[in-house]
């Protein structure tokens, strides 16, 4: 079980966002090519000469192969502290605007993660599922971030070694369990850096948001239309502090906090999802097939002792993987993230505790995009690329996570635990942390809509009121309830105020609160 991913692979059509497997948490990032703050002191009204080819370049677009939608090639520098070296292929879909009404321009949509594919999601949900009068009037955009998906992504393990990181106990009980999953995630990072070193150093956030400003001038709009979930509000933010005369209608759905460590943040994360556990726990208790008891205090303690059985002895699953404890709590957290998913998770526990583990394994196998045949998407991959890219890693050595244990262990009692030891993966990183944590300003930004949702379990409540409250142009649009995320999530409130703002540019009063 990973920290720090706000995504959502159970219903791609609901987006993707946070994740919380790997450890360190998306956050501020800066890199050794170009900082916020140094991007800030220029904010040039003209592209820089060196970078004049790019932003000259004319897109290619063919068909896609998926009705009504094109794709191009974008090339960017892979380092633009050195715009005449190497260059990297960015992938781009769109589907242009429907009408009727006047077009608007381009709207890029970014699903969040790090790692998840943008144009997955454009193809699958944003394009066809948005409503449609978003998309009457809007080209429907979407580039993959480098290193994700089709944009050059990041590798890391086969699948089998794979499947095998997923299985390490991330609860551990002694020293030995404590080598075994270190020596996991220095594996992993071992992995990435000799299948794909070269990239490695320039994934970061401000990376891609300086792609996204090169895309924008590609597609002829003077400013940035755009909607971000989850990490991708981050995105959406640094793009917003590099370039604020450029920002038009953004809104960022399920709001990070760029000025939290990666400590603070896995913390909050951990919190978050107990808050979660807890909405779903009691409505598990009013359900004839609860598999938790009947008081949300005896939710917890039944989920906690399931654990604990996993963790002794794992469980048949139907196939060669067995469902041990780290399997099982990542499927427990994938249901977290949708509401909708309540009804499976108590489904699947009920019949874990039977002694068939392959509800929780094909929910934890939708969380980790593993597909039947055994392969992976490269979203972990480029979870932790980017992550432990943008922000020093949480906890630097295995002594450091046991001192922090009580403080996770006092969030989430179910959870904290292995929350705790998955924050230890970054120390292991071989490329050195380029960013800091700090507040993101956007000073001159046009008004900025940021989302949050008060029992979200992966992008805490609290980060969409700090969010909105370090930009200059932030406007807080609240959603009381519960899952990952709020726009198109059902609440004519929500989609309202949000479609007025993408089709009118007047954003909802600040604090506006829905349910």
């Amino acid at each position: 079980m990973d920290t720090r991913r706000p995504l959502r692979t159970l219903a791609i059509a609901l987006g993707t966002a946070g994740l919380l497997i790997s450890g360190c948490s998306s956050g501020s990032s800066t890199t050794g090519a170009s900082s916020p703050a140094q991007a800030a002191s220029a904010r040039p009204s003209a592209v820089p000469a060196a970078l004049k080819p790019f932003y000259a370049q004319h897109l290619k677009w063919r068909d896609c192969g998926v009705t009504g939608f094109q794709c191009a090639t974008m090339k960017a520098p892979l380092d633009y502290a050195k715009p005449d070296g190497a260059e990297i292929k960015l992938a781009v879909s769109r589907k242009k605007a429907t009408g009727p009404g006047k077009r608007i321009g381009s709207l890029l949509v970014n699903p969040g993660g790090p790692g998840g594919s943008a144009i997955g999601y454009l193809q699958a949900y944003a394009a066809i599922g948005y409503p449609a009068q978003v998309r009457a009037r809007y080209d429907m955009v979407a580039i993959d971030p480098r290193g994700v998906a089709r944009s050059e992504p990041v590798e890391c393990l086969t699948g089998a070694q794979m499947d095998a990181y997923t299985q390490v106990d991330q609860t551990p009980d002694d020293a030995a369990e404590v080598t075994k999953l270190s020596s996991a995630f220095k594996k992993f990072a071992t992995g990435c850096e000799q299948r794909s070193g070269t990239i490695l150093p320039h994934v970061s956030t401000v990376e891609t948001a300086r792609d996204m400003d090169v895309l924008r001038a590609l597609l002829g709009d003077e400013r940035l239309h755009y909607v971000g979930a989850s990490y991708g509000t981050f995105l959406g933010a640094t793009y917003a502090e590099l370039f604020p005369g450029r920002v038009g209608r953004l809104v960022l759905d399920g709001a990070m906090d760029p000025s939290l460590t990666s400590a603070e943040m896995n913390r909050d994360q951990t919190a978050g999802f107990e808050t979660a556990f807890q909405s779903f726990a009691e409505d598990c208790v009013k359900q004839a097939d609860c598999p938790l008891g009947t008081t949300s205090a005896d939710a917890a303690t039944n989920l906690k002792k399931l654990f604990s059985d996993l963790d002794a002895k794992p469980i048949a699953t139907g196939e060669s993987r067995k469902l041990g404890e780290s399997l099982a709590t990542t499927g427990v957290i994938a249901a977290m993230y949708d509401e909708t998913a309540w009804p499976q998770l108590r489904e699947a526990l009920a019949a874990a505790k039977a002694g068939d583990g392959s509800g929780l394994l094909s929910l934890a196998d939708s969380y980790y995009e593993r597909e039947p045949n055994g392969s992976y998407a490269n979203l972990m991959y480029a979870n932790a690329a980017v992550n432990c890219l943008d922000l020093p890693p949480a906890f630097a050595t295995s002594k450091a996570v046991t001192q922090a244990l009580p403080a996770f262990e006092k969030a989430s009692p179910v959870f904290g635990k292995g929350f705790a030891w998955a924050s230890l993966n970054c120390a292991y990183w071989p490329v050195p942390a380029t960013g800091a944590p700090h507040p993101l300003k956007a000073e001159g930004a046009a008004p900025i809509v940021v989302v949050g949702t008060t029992r979200d379990p992966a992008t805490p409540y609290k980060w969409a009121r700090s969010l909105a409250g370090q930009l200059s142009s932030g406007t807080l649009l609240t959603y009381e309830g519960d899952g990952h995320t709020a726009y198109g999530r059902g609440s004519d409130c929500i989609d309202t105020a949000i479609n007025s703002y993408l089709l009118e540019g007047t954003a909802p009063d600040d604090g506006k609160k829905c349910s």
